[in-house]
C-alpha cells in the first residue's frame, strides 16, 4: 500500500491484490512478523508438555488435550490479525481515496494469514509429534490422520485469524485490539462445551469456533471408542479403604487386574460416557470443518463490508 496515489487508480483488483500482498510479505521479512512462527513453535512445545501421553488414548486426556490445541490455534490466530487493520488504518483510508479496493485488500490478507496458518499448524503438528505426543491410528477420511489433523489445525486457526481481523477493523487502535484479544479468547474457552453451562447458554456453543475445533479433533481422536479411566485411577489412590472388613478397594482392584478385566471395565466406562457431538464420521468431521470455513468466510465479508465505509470514519 505504498503505492503512489495516483497509480492506484490504474491498477485492477487482481493487481491491487499482489501490490497488498507484496507490502505484507515485507512486513513479514522487514518487520519482524516472522517471529510469530518462532512463538507458535514454542506455544506448541508448552502444551505438549502439559497434555503429556494422554491425548488420543483415554477420554479424559483426549477431551483435555483436544481443548488445549484449540486454545493454541486460537491463540496464534488472533496474534496474527488482531492489529493487521487497526494499526494502518490511516494509510488504509488514504489509499482507498486514491483508488484501492478494500475487496483486493482483504483478500491480500486472507491469502497471507492463510499462509501464516498454514506454517503454523504444521509447526504445531511437527512440535507435538517430536515431543512423542500420541497421534490417532488412522484418520477418518483417510489412512494416514496427518493431513485431516493439519487441516483441522489450519482451520481453527484461519477461523480465529478472520475473526481477529474483523475485530482489528472494529477498533481505533492497536491498544484497544490487543485490550480485547485476552476477552475473545477467554469467551471462545468458557463457551467451547467443555464446561457445564446452563441451559439458556449452550446454544451459545454454537458459535464459538473452539466447539468445532474440539469436536473435528475428538471425532479424529475417535473419543468414543476410548476408554475412561478417571474413576479408576481415583479408586487406585484411594484404595487403603476398607469395603466392610472383606478386602480393600486395592485388593478388589489388584484382583481384577489379575483376571484381565481391566481393560474391559475401563471400555464399558467409556460407553457410559458416550458423547454423540464426538462421533468418529465422515459426516460430523466434514460438519466442524464446514462451520469453521463457515464463519471464517462471514467475518471476512464483514470485515469488507466495514472498511468500505472506512472514507466515513471520523476518528
Amino acid at each position: 500500500m505504498n503505492t503512489k496515489a495516483g497509480d492506484l487508480r490504474y491498477v485492477g483488483r487482481f493487481g491491487q491484490t499482489f501490490v497488498c500482498l507484496g507490502r505484507l510479505f515485507r512486513s513479514f521479512i522487514f518487520q519482524n512478523e516472522w517471529k510469530v512462527l518462532p512463538m507458535s513453535a514454542v506455544i506448541a512445545a508448552l502444551v505438549a508438555m502439559a497434555i503429556g501421553s494422554g491425548l488420543f488414548t483415554t477420554m479424559e486426556g483426549t477431551l483435555q488435550g483436544t481443548f488445549a490445541l484449540a486454545c493454541v490455534c486460537i491463540w496464534n490466530g488472533f496474534f496474527n490479525s488482531i492489529q493487521s487493520v487497526c494499526r494502518e488504518r490511516a494509510i488504509l483510508k488514504r489509499e482507498h481515496r486514491a483508488g484501492l479496493h478494500i475487496t483486493s485488500y482483504v483478500l491480500a490478507q486472507m491469502i497471507y494469514q492463510m499462509i501464516l496458518c498454514i506454517l503454523q499448524s504444521l509447526i504445531t503438528l511437527i512440535v507435538c509429534q517430536y515431543a512423542r505426543v500420541v497421534m490417532p491410528a488412522a484418520g477418518i477420511i483417510a489412512e494416514d490422520p496427518t493431513g485431516e489433523l493439519l487441516i483441522t489445525l489450519f482451520l481453527i486457526t484461519f477461523a480465529a485469524d478472520m475473526l481477529a481481523l474483523l475485530i482489528s477493523s472494529l477498533v481505533h487502535s492497536a491498544t484497544t485490539a490487543m485490550t480485547l484479544m485476552p476477552f475473545m479468547l477467554i469467551v471462545q474457552l468458557v463457551f467451547a462445551g467443555f464446561f457445564s453451562l446452563p441451559d439458556s447458554l449452550s446454544d451459545v456453543s454454537d458459535l464459538m469456533l473452539s466447539k468445532w475445533g474440539i469436536q473435528s479433533l475428538c471425532a479424529l481422536g475417535r473419543y468414543n471408542d476410548l476408554p475412561a479411566v478417571v474413576i479408576w485411577n481415583r479408586l487406585r489412590s484411594s484404595g487403603n479403604i476398607d469395603l466392610g472388613g472383606v478386602m480393600s478397594v486395592s485388593e478388589v482392584l489388584g484382583l481384577i487386574e489379575e483376571q484381565g478385566m481391566r481393560d474391559t471395565i475401563l471400555a464399558e466406562l467409556g460407553k457410559a460416557n458416550f458423547n454423540a457431538s464426538y462421533v468418529s464420521t465422515v459426516e460430523n468431521l466434514l460438519s466442524s470443518w464446514g462451520h469453521l470455513f463457515f464463519y471464517a468466510f462471514i467475518f471476512a465479508m464483514i470485515t469488507v463490508i466495514l472498511l468500505e465505509f472506512i472514507d466515513k470514519d471520523r476518528r
